[in-house]
Parts: structure tokens; sequence; C-alpha cells
């Protein structure tokens, strides 16, 4: 039982290596180390290497259970989430999902809609463990005008409970409209944003990327872009915006996702792009869960050939940051999902093997968006930290990973939250008509 309230000592607590950076403790072959953690006030005030001796009486023995921290999503669309019941995807396929996004949007995508589609999926992420949760929000017009309030004052209503950033998200076609988009750049730089693009291998690609990077500069704006979501071996706008990122002498942050192309390139090509990759220092996020379902979809008639997913670790091998996240749920893209990131993390391990070692991977989900994001001290577990922690069940990765964990206790500011998870029911008036 974890106390409401005053101060508290959890022992044989297992937490790994790659979250718990300076602590100096025997750690095991999947980087697990028994630990005690002493919290107090909201805080983790001391964390030790689990003593050999007797356990204080009046510490909570964890029997070794693993304790994470907070995990940390880097890229999700709840603008989108849970129309799919209204608006399902007609034939399975990424044309498919995004005519019917396009069609829901502009048939339903009212401030209403979107506000209260976006506070479940947040109350979802929040019961599960999540932290911070970065979100793209679709920004043609009209909807910019809708969108962005509604997440400003979503924003403000979980400040406290979840970090919530947002990335306008629009086709890279869009950029060619140079005084809409220089207002939509002001708009995101009012709102605190994070500039974002899909990028297509359009005959103008390198001019437009030069003009995302000169108003993200202007701005002062970090970029996040989607990227190559095709098994097309042509499509290298990774590459480009890479090299856009090197000669225009970008200094922010970067994040790249889906990069699904670059699994079926000729090898000479990939190491190309993962050299310049790692030079302009972009992080790439990959969508296990979106990506299986969505590429190489065959209309049901034969069965898929590949797993969409990127190059994690050639990428991580050159040390670019790498990370995971929940992408779409219950919308055109993908039908399923409930922002769970134990969830992600459980596919990502069998889809892009997260083991034989596990290494520092569990980092994709916690450690390392966090510092994408620039939310400093999330994602670790560290004396003097927030005691925002989950304690699961499972002992071990095979425990953990065998299991929803729905059972998981989250611990926020060092105190246990009811996990009650939204009702779908609640949502039933909006996918009427």
């Amino acid at each position: 039982m974890i106390p409401a309230s005053g101060s508290y000592q959890l022992a044989n607590a297992r937490v790994h290596r790659s979250l718990t950076p300076g602590l100096a403790a025997p750690f095991d072959a999947d980087g697990f180390a028994l630990a005690e953690l002493a919290v107090a006030d909201g805080k983790i005030t001391n964390i030790v290497a689990q003593a050999k001796s007797k356990t204080e009486a009046n510490a909570i023995d964890l029997g070794g259970r693993i304790v994470l921290p907070c995990f940390v999503d880097c890229h999700t669309h709840i603008d989108k989430g849970h129309i799919w019941p209204r608006r399902p995807n007609p034939d399975g396929t990424f044309m498919g999902a995004l005519n019917a996004t396009g069609a829901d949007r502009t048939a339903r995508w009212s401030a209403e809609d979107v506000a209260r589609r976006m506070d479940f999926s947040l109350r979802s992420a929040y019961a599960h463990g999540t932290k911070a949760v970065r979100t793209h929000l679709d920004s043609v017009p009209p909807q910019e005008e809708i969108s962005w309030p509604v997440f400003e004052a979503i924003r403000e209503k979980w400040r406290g409970r979840i970090d919530l950033q947002a990335a306008c998200l629009l086709g890279i076609e869009g950029v060619r409209d140079k005084a809409w988009f220089e207002r939509l750049a002001k708009r995101v730089a009012a709102a605190k944003g994070v500039l974002g693009v899909v990028t297509y291998m359009v005959p103008d690609l390198e001019e437009l990327l030069d003009q995302v990077f000169a108003e993200a500069i202007k701005h002062g704006l970090d970029l996040d872009f989607h990227a190559d979501e095709t098994d097309d071996v042509a499509a290298i706008s990774l590459k480009k915006i890479a090299e856009a990122s090197l000669w225009n002498g970008f200094e922010g942050n970067i994040l790249v996702g889906h990069c699904c192309s670059l699994a079926r390139q000729p090898d000479l090509d990939v190491l190309d792009t993962l050299d310049k990759v790692a030079k302009a220092r972009l992080a790439v996020v990959s969508l296990p869960m979106c990506n299986l379902y969505l590429q190489d979809h065959r209309n049901n008639q034969t069965t898929p050939r590949w797993r969409g997913v990127t190059l994690l670790h050639e990428m991580r091998a050159r040390g670019i940051k790498v990370a995971v996240a929940s992408d779409n749920t219950r919308d055109p893209f993908y039908a399923y999902g409930d922002l769970d990131m134990l969830e992600v993390y459980r596919m990502a391990t069998r889809i892009l093997h997260f083991d034989h070692p596990v290494g520092d991977w569990p980092k994709a989900v916690a450690a390392t968006p966090a510092e994408v994001m620039r939310l400093d001290g999330d994602g670790v577990l560290t004396a003097g930290g927030s005691a925002d922690f989950i304690v699961f069940k499972g002992r071990s990765w095979t425990e953990l990973l065998s299991r929803p964990e729905s059972d998981r206790i989250v611990v926020r500011d060092g105190k246990a939250i009811g996990r009650q998870l939204p009702d779908y029911a609640e949502l039933d008036e909006l996918m009427v008509g």
C-alpha cells in the first residue's frame, strides 16, 4: 500500500540501469538491480542499492517487483483519436485512412468534438502511467483555427498531471503558401508548440524544407516530421531532412517519425542516410503498432511481407536518439490501442527485438523521448527527482511483458492515483449521425 501522504520507503524494488542514472548497484544480465527508494514531499529523496541486511520494519517490501519511471509518449494524434466507430478505414490501406480521416475532419471536428475526444485519450494515458504526451494537430485550413485553441485549453486543464505538447501537422505542399505558413508558424510559436510537416518526394522538397527550417529558426521552434511512411524505396525524405538541417545550421531539436522505407533500401543508401542523420543530430521515433498494422496492407488478399518499422538498431549503434510511441488510437490509421506505453514497449520488443540483450532499450519509452521533448528530469528515477513512477507485479522482462499488468500502481508526486479508465460509452453521442 502506497500511503496517501507523508514519507515512506520502498524496499526490494527492481529498477533498470538505463533509467536510474548514477545508481551504483550489482545489475543483472537484463540490467535490473534491487534498490531502496525513499519518498517524501512528492520527491524521491534517495535511491540506493538494496542492502543485504533485513528490510526495515516500516518499509514497503515490493518483493522484487519492477518499478519504472512514468512513461513519455512523444508521437500521438489525440485530435484524431476514437473516431473509428463513425469513420472506419474502408479498406485498411494508408490512403483509405487518409481519406476517411479527412472526410471526418471536414464533417465533424468542432471544438467540442475535438476537446471531448482529446480529454478521453489523456484520461486513458494518465491511468496507464504516462506523464508527458506530444500530439500532432491536423492544421490544414480551417482546422488550425479550431484545434489550437482547444489544445491550449486542454493543456491548461491537464497541467500538473500530463505535460502536453503539440506539433502542427500538414502535408509539405501546404508550405508553398508562404504567407499562410508564416501565420501558422506564428500561431504555433504563440502556443509554445513544435513546427511539423509530413514530407513526400515532391519535386520542390528541398526548397520547401528550407522554408520550414527558416520559419523554425525565425520563431525559435523545434521540428517534428512525419517521413517516408511507405515501402517505396524511392522515398528518401529522411535523408533530405538531415541534409536540410546541416546546410541550414539548425540547432534545435528535430524528431522524425516513421521512416519506414529506410528498411527497404539498399545497404549503401541506408549507410549514407544514417551517417547524415547522426551528423545532423536527428532523433527518430518508430511507431511499431500502427506501422505493423497499416504498412504493406494487401486488402486481405495476401499476407503482408514486412513489419513496417525502421532501423532502430542501426540508428542506436550510431548514437542516434531513438524512441517508440503510440501514434494513432482507434482511428482510420489504427483501429486499436489505448495510449498504454507498456503495450507499445511490449509490441516493440516483439516486433523490433528489444531483447537478447535488453541493453538500454527501456529508455525508448521514457528517458529518450523526455530528452527530445526537453522535459528535464522526466523518464528517469533519481534522488531529488519527482516521485512519478509505476509499480508492476512483474519481476523480470518475461513476466512484465507477458501480461497486460492492468493492476499496476501508478504513483504521481509520491501518491498512488486512481486508475479508472474512461468508458467508451461516454463517446457514444459523438458517434451518431
